[in-house]
């Protein structure tokens, strides 16, 4: 009975130290001057980014425009049935806002945060780059980070505050609870969603 209190009560520890790691990576902002700063995809309907997709591309947006870095790196592939891919539909976006095409560099093959960061890796690689900084939503980040630096880029943090899984605290909740399971998947198996 000990031994299982002590697993319980081990396990417990273990999801409140990664909730409040989880909380407190997504509430520090660590931009600065780096090679390229990279925007994590999220769902597009037809070319129009979602509401949380479009919160992390005026976030990279606003970024590029104060001089944070030359290149913006766009990424996310396409689900089944989609016609675009998220990069696409963030290219144009960015292209909409006044970022100039050439600055732009497309990851569209990955349909997850680990897929996507690994490409994101050897594009960098490619073009001689090796700093970033990751915008997603602030939940996301200490694993976008983790993926980033495990994939040998030297990463800094910028979430959005707009993000809609900020609006309130049971979204934030739900939020935090999807990065529970994907940071134990992506410790334990190599794998995320």
């Amino acid at each position: 009975m000990r031994l299982l209190l002590a697993g319980v009560i081990g396990i417990v520890a273990a999801f409140a130290w990664a909730t409040f790691r989880i909380w407190d990576v997504g509430n520090h902002d660590d931009r600065q001057s780096a090679d390229a700063i990279v925007v994590l995809g999220a769902a597009q309907y037809d070319g129009r980014p979602s509401p949380v997709f479009r919160a992390r591309l005026d976030h990279a947006v606003d970024l590029y425009e104060a001089g944070v870095a030359r290149h913006l790196v766009v990424t996310g592939g396409k689900a089944e049935g989609d016609r675009t891919t998220e990069a696409a539909a963030a290219r144009a976006f960015a292209i909409a806002r006044g970022v100039p095409a050439s600055a732009i560099i497309v990851e569209d093959r990955g349909r997850t945060t680990l897929e996507s960061l690994s490409a994101v890796a050897d594009l960098l690689r490619a073009q001689g780059l090796e700093s970033a900084v990751f915008v997603s939503d602030r939940t996301h980040m200490l694993r976008v980070l983790r993926i980033a630096r495990d994939t040998g880029i030297t990463a800094y943090g910028s979430p959005t505050a707009t993000s809609p899984t900020d609006a309130t605290l049971v979204s934030r909740a739900d939020a935090t609870v999807h990065e529970l399971g994907a940071l134990a998947l992506y410790f334990v198996s190599g794998e995320t969603p």
